[in-house]
This record gives structure tokens, sequence and C-alpha cells, in this order.
């Protein structure tokens, strides 16, 4: 049994690993301009009360699969938005493996480019002050729950991205709006997310169901 869950539902994620399954996990492959994939992956981990639980994030961008692309429609409608595009950033995979039963879910993480009014300069810049205060505490918080925080090969610590972007009204310290990203692709997300918001192609329009082979 598979399940296909889509869109933001990190606190869910959460709510999965709260019985304190831990994880380590590496950075492996290579993310290229073509659109390589570089994926973190969690060992398997015995699960309390028996089975094993393994946790594997591929990291984009991509285009938003159809089903991602409606969802955001209907997020900005909702927010009374006009959808301009949307990115897909992340696909994480979590898959548990018991006895009896075998179960999964998908959880495809996007930021939906909504017509939302950009913030001033000193409303960003005191949003971003607010994550820095918390920047800390929120990768320990991580380490607790999910393992030590993912690490480039030397060493350095995975950048935190705001899928919201702060410039666009993100919330700075929201775990839901917050993922462990890979420095170099990190640094292209900003053209990427000025191409979205301009409503500029590839963006506006849905990719495939899933970006990489199963």
């Amino acid at each position: 049994m598979r399940i296909i869950i889509s869109a933001f539902p990190r606190r869910l994620l959460l709510s999965l690993l709260s019985f304190g399954i831990l994880f380590a996990a590496c950075a492996e492959g290579a993310m290229t301009a073509a659109g390589g994939i570089r994926k973190w992956v969690g060992p398997e981990v015995r699960v309390p009360g028996g089975g094993n639980f393994r946790t594997v994030i591929y990291y984009g961008p991509w285009q938003c699969s159809p089903t991602l692309m409606n969802y955001c429609r209907d997020k900005c409608a909702g927010e009374g938005y006009a959808l301009q595009g949307c990115i897909w950033l992340a696909d994480v995979k979590m898959d548990f493996s018991g006895d009896v039963v075998r179960a999964g879910s998908r959880f495809g993480m996007a930021n939906c480019c909504c017509n939302y009014p950009a913030l001033s300069k000193a409303q960003n810049d005191a949003a971003r002050g607010k994550w820095k205060n918390i920047r800390d505490g929120f990768r320990e918080r991580w380490a607790e729950r999910f393992g030590e925080w993912p690490r480039e090969a030397d060493g350095s610590p995975y950048q935190a991205h705001h899928l919201r972007d702060l410039k666009h009204g993100g919330n700075p310290t929201d775990w839901d709006n917050i993922i462990p990203y890979p420095k170099d692709v990190h640094e292209t997300l900003l053209g990427l997310y000025n191409q979205c918001y301009a409503g500029q192609p590839p963006w506006t329009t849905a990719g495939g169901s899933y970006p990489y082979g199963e």
C-alpha cells in the first residue's frame, strides 16, 4: 500500500516521528543544470513495537506535478490571490516495513507563487532576523527528531530554505515552511523564484507526476 500525499504536510511528518525515531543521513548524487537529483537518505530504523522506517528526500527544483499545480491554484484563490507559477522544491518519501504491513507516504513540497505583495526591505530584514535568532535552536530541535541536521561534504550544515520566501510573507519560524537544502542548489532558487513570481515559464505549466524513476 502506498499513500500519496501532496503539498505541505510537515506537521504530519513530525507527528509520525514524534515517538522518538532518530535517523542520520547522507547526501549523494549530483544536481545538474539539466535537472539531476540530489538525495538525502535516512537509514532503516527500528520502530518501537516492531518494523523498520526509512525516509528519503529528493531535491529539485522541478515543474510542479498536475496535483501540486491544482493545489497551489486552490490555495492562492482561497487566500484571495492569483497563481503565477509553482516550483516543486523537494519530494519526501517515507516507507514503513513491518511483519504484517508495508505502508508509505509521499510528500511533494512546493512553493505556490501567488501574487503576494512583496514586503518592504525593513519588513524582510525583520523576518530574517527572527529566523537568525532561532536558527541554531531550530537545528537542535530538528536533530532531536530526525538525527543530525544534514551536512555538506565539507561538514558544514545544509542551509535552511523557506518554502514561501520571506520576501513574500513566508513565516520565518514555522516548521511547515522550512526544509534543509543543499547550498549550491539553494543559491539558484532566488533567480527561479523571481521567474515564478513574474509568471515566466516553465513554472506556469505542470510537469510530470513524479520527478524521478520509481
